[in-house]
């Protein structure tokens, strides 16, 4: 049996329903039924017995819920341990998109110059996905657009960008610039899944409502924001999205950014770690980071 496994039963039976627990572990629901059915099939036994209303847990899934718990304890409790003796290896990173352009690649200049020997792998994932990973054991850091609650883990603002509109290029010669956030209603807002930074969201969504804006229905958890796509979104006049001032990809003229009046939407970007690790190499990195902000 694997970890992944494992977790994946526990997080079923906790959760109660498969299409729950697909929703936390960021998984489609197919391929968590398919993990569960090839532990079945390996066990020998059926594990869950599914219902119209979700899932119910056998004799032998019991049994297996209480080893799995114990085994996953045993297994957070080694990583966490072998971690406090890590200075140097692989830096694990969750990276979200729009990060400002300088911000990673002078961290990595940094880190390399007192710690050479550390390579670092980077993953985009959205907010909820990075959290999930880092109590997993599976990133050592994440770049998340909210600060997670919890003692377990540590966290420090390392960016904070005063956010513009991207508009068409007539419509923003029309209304000027600042624009007011209310002089884009009428307009469809591109969004982002709000499953993948629910407090991000929910704060960006207010903002909009208290400026008299129809934020739309909420774009569906498995569509997920291309960010080359706002340019085509917002170019035929009809949409607007939002993007920091440094946005790191090619403006066509058919599209400009515009600041917002008053920069009444700042987005953060947060440095989160296990509050358990001592690696000085990740120290160094997430003070990299704060660096960049300080400049």
């Amino acid at each position: 049996m694997e970890i992944r496994e494992l977790r994946a039963f526990v997080a079923v039976v906790e959760a109660g329903a498969l299409s729950k627990a697909a929703r936390q572990l960021h998984v489609s629901q197919p391929a968590l039924s398919q993990t569960i059915t090839a532990l079945e099939r390996r066990l020998g036994v059926p594990l869950l017995v599914r219902t119209n209303t979700g899932v119910e847990v056998t004799d032998a899934g019991t049994t297996l819920l209480g080893e799995a718990r114990a085994v996953l304890a045993r297994h957070d409790q080694a990583v966490a341990a072998l971690a406090r003796h890590t200075t140097t290896g692989v830096l694990r990173v969750g990276v979200p998109l729009e990060l400002p352009p300088r911000l990673l690649p002078t961290a990595l200049a940094r880190l390399a110059e007192d710690f050479p020997d550390t390579r670092v792998q980077a993953r985009h994932l959205s907010s909820v996905a990075q959290v999930a990973a880092l109590r997993a054991g599976e990133l050592d850091v994440g770049l998340v657009r909210e600060r997670p609650p919890g003692p377990d883990l540590d966290a420090a603002l390392v960016v904070a960008e005063e956010v513009g509109v991207l508009l068409a290029a007539d419509l923003a010669e029309k209304l000027g610039s600042p624009v007011r956030l209310e002089d884009l209603a009428g307009l469809e807002w591109f969004a982002f899944p709000r499953a993948g930074s629910p407090a991000w969201y929910d704060e960006l969504a207010a903002t909009l409502r208290s400026h008299g804006l129809d934020i739309g229905p909420e774009v569906p958890e498995e569509q997920r924001l291309i960010v080359e796509l706002k340019i085509p979104a917002v170019s035929a006049g009809g949409a607007y999205a939002f993007a920091p001032p440094e946005w790191p990809y090619p403006m066509p003229d058919t599209v400009r950014w515009r600041p917002l009046a008053g920069n009444p939407i700042t987005r953060r970007t947060w440095a989160v770690w296990p509050a358990t690790s001592h690696r000085r190499d990740l120290a160094k990195f997430v003070a990299a980071l704060e660096g960049h902000r300080a400049d």
